[in-house]
Parts: C-alpha cells; sequence; structure tokens
C-alpha cells in the first residue's frame, strides 16, 4: 500500500518514523512518502519538504509566514494528488494538517490522525472538523481518548510511542557522552527545535550556568538548525554543545532545563528531574492565554492532572526564578524523591511499551 505522512515538527517525525518502521513489519509491499524529517527519510520515505521550512509557532509569526505556508499548502495537495496514496496519515500540526484532511477528504482518499492536535486545550471547535474529514484518530495521551469519544470520534489509544524509543535506546550501549562528562554532574538544556524557541529560552537559560559551578552545564542542540544559532547565545558561558544526541545526554543527566513540549516527557521517561521554561511572542501568548482551556502547559502535568514539575511561562522566566528552581531540584531531596515518585506513576498511565507496532497493525487492518 502507499502511505503519505505529514509531520510539521521534530516530534512529529520521531513518531513518525516509528510508526513507518512498524508499517513496513505489517504491510511488506509499503511504499512511504512524507513531509517530515532526517528521522522519517532514514526510515525509507521519500521526502517531499524537510520539516525545518514548515516550524511556524505563534499567531504572529503565522501571519508574518502566511504566503509561505499558503504555497506550501498548494505544492502538497498536489503532490498528494498525483501520488494518489491508499492513506494519509497527518501528525499533530493542525493548522497545516487539518487543511489538508479536508482536501483529501474531497479526493476520496482515507485520512487517519496520528499524535492528536491539542483541541482539548484550545480550538474545541475544531472537533466537528475532526468528524468531516478524518476517518479515525489515533491518541497517544491516556485522557485524549475519553475526550474524542465525549464528542463522538472514532478513536484509538494504543500507548505513547515514547516508551519505546527509550527502552530501544536503554538497551544500547553507547557510553561516549558518560565517559566525557564523568567530572562533574551534568545539567541538560533542551532549548527546543524550533528557530524561536532557542532564542528566547536559551538566551534566559544560559544565564543561570554562573551560579552552578560545580555542575557542567550541556546543551542539547537540534540537527537541523545552524550551530551558529547556538554559538552565539552561549558564547562566553561555561556550557557545551552536543547535537543529535539528546537522549545520551538526558541519559546522564542529573537534573534539566525543558523547553515545553515532548523533551518535557522525554526528559521524565528518564527520570530526570526538571524545571519546565516557556517564553513565547508576547502578542501571540496574550491571545493564546485568552483561548486555552487547560492549568499546565507541559505534558508531564497535563498527563498526571497536578504540578508535577515546576513550570517557569513568560515574565515568570527569569534568571532568579530559573536560579531558585534549579537549586531546589538539585538540592532538596525530598522534592526530588516526589517528583521520580510521580514519574514512576506517569509511565504506568502512558500504557506501556510496544505503541507503534499496535497502531500500524490497526491502521493496516482498517486499510483492509
Amino acid at each position: 500500500m502507499k502511505y503519505y505522512l505529514i509531520a510539521g515538527e521534530a516530534s512529529g517525525d520521531l513518531h513518525g518514523s516509528n510508526l513507518i518502521r512498524e508499517l513496513k513489519k505489517t504491510d511488506s509491499n509499503a511504499v512511504f512518502r512524507a513531509w517530515g524529517g532526517d528521522r522519517m527519510q532514514e526510515q525509507g520515505a521519500e521526502l517531499v519538504v524537510h520539516n525545518r521550512h514548515m516550524a511556524y509557532m505563534g499567531f504572529v509569526e503565522v501571519l508574518a509566514n502566511i504566503r509561505t505556508i499558503s504555497k506550501l499548502l498548494d505544492k502538497c495537495k498536489k503532490d498528494i494528488k498525483e501520488f494518489n496514496p491508499d492513506v494519509v496519515i497527518l501528525i499533530d500540526y493542525p493548522g497545516f494538517n487539518l487543511r489538508i484532511a479536508k482536501y483529501v477528504k474531497k479526493i476520496r482518499i482515507r485520512v487517519f490522525y496520528y499524535i492528536s492536535p491539542q483541541l482539548w486545550a484550545w480550538k474545541r471547535s475544531r472537533i466537528s472538523q475532526i468528524k468531516k474529514w478524518v476517518d479515525r484518530m489515533f491518541v497517544i495521551l491516556p485522557f485524549e481518548k475519553e475526550f474524542y469519544q465525549r464528542y463522538g470520534v472514532d478513536v484509538e489509544f494504543q500507548g505513547h510511542p515514547l516508551l519505546d524509543e527509550i527502552s530501544s535506546f536503554k538497551q544500547q550501549t553507547d557510553s561516549s557522552l558518560q565517559e566525557k562528562y564523568a567530572r562533574k554532574p551534568v545539567i541538560a538544556i533542551l532549548p527546543g527545535s524550533r528557530k524561536q524557541e532557542v532564542i528566547k529560552m536559551l538566551s534566559v537559560m544560559v544565564k543561570i550556568i554562573p551560579f552552578f559551578p560545580n555542575y557542567k552545564f550541556v546543551v542539547a542542540g537540534y540537527g537541523s538548525l545552524p550551530e551558529s544559532l547556538y554559538k552565539d547565545i552561549i558564547k562566553g558561558y561555561d556550557v557545551d554543545l552536543v547535537f543529535n544526541q539528546t537522549y545520551p545526554l538526558l541519559n546522564i543527566a542529573t537534573a534539566a532545563l525543558v523547553t515545553s513540549g515532548t523533551a518535557t516527557l522525554e526528559t521524565a521517561l528518564f527520570k530526570v528531574v526538571q524545571v519546565v521554561c516557556y517564553k513565547g511572542n508576547r502578542i501571540s501568548f496574550e491571545i493564546a492565554k485568552r483561548l486555552v482551556h487547560v492549568k499546565y502547559v507541559s505534558l508531564v502535568n497535563l498527563i498526571m492532572y497536578r504540578p508535577v514539575v515546576k513550570e517557569l511561562i513568560q515574565q515568570q522566566l527569569n534568571i532568579s526564578n530559573l536560579k531558585f528552581e534549579l537549586d531546589q531540584i538539585l538540592t532538596n531531596q525530598e522534592l526530588i524523591q516526589k517528583i521520580k515518585d510521580n514519574y514512576q506513576e506517569l509511565e504506568t498511565r502512558l500504557g506501556g511499551t510496544g505503541a507503534s507496532a499496535r497502531v500500524a497493525q490497526l491502521m493496516f487492518r482498517y486499510l483492509n
């Protein structure tokens, strides 16, 4: 069968690559074409557009790039029609993907949505679009199944694919970073995968480094962003920069400063205490604040329905607060143990390993 996947961000590329790997096992005649990143390409997908050209976030940024986005939408529609797949699999990225879903449904190609857009957080009006244009939802967060069922949407929850990814990593024996950073405990800095995130978050994160001389700070760089972007920000600070080594870094880290997103969940699954950071465009944030229906920004707190990890948002993300919160998760043993106990419960809630394989098998079954 012919599969067409669209993932606009780094986390979508990760989940999409795992899904492709499992679909190949299930469907020996599978052919893949995709909008995504390096991981999906490594699994054998023919890449149409790399997601580095699609990473626009926030109301203001989207408006500023509306012409480019419109051209990408037109290109995507044309390419799908020419490829004529058996199914289009949309991975998160709702502003783009729901427009594609509408078009794909019109030309009578089946639509699966894998990794739900955060409609439970805001834009619940889009649920009617999901019902009209998506044949089946495949969600990865436990509370999402109940949410969609409430609105009469066909939905599957088979667990979270990150459990497989991390389990697979831990079976490897690469200890290069462990040997390199054996002299001091490591604090990982995960500033995000998009240029705007890195500029805003990393600029604040590095300013607390001088207050913690007994620790080694290491920044996890994202491979599709230029090295110069990071080096311009970290210049003058005692900090190292590594690329495409987030898991090896988390595996040796004592604590982490993490930009809100999938990385907060990855950090939790590595049992690393963390401070979650987020600072966006002021206008975009003010608009979002009036529309969002959830208490938390980190996946860890959302899944657990309580504040397991500290979140520093917008004006709260400053040197004083970040210094205090990092000191807490480095020295307060009672707090450290409480966070790690919560992490263990979080892992149980996510449904165990094998999620990608189960989703691939279900997709193949529905297509047949």
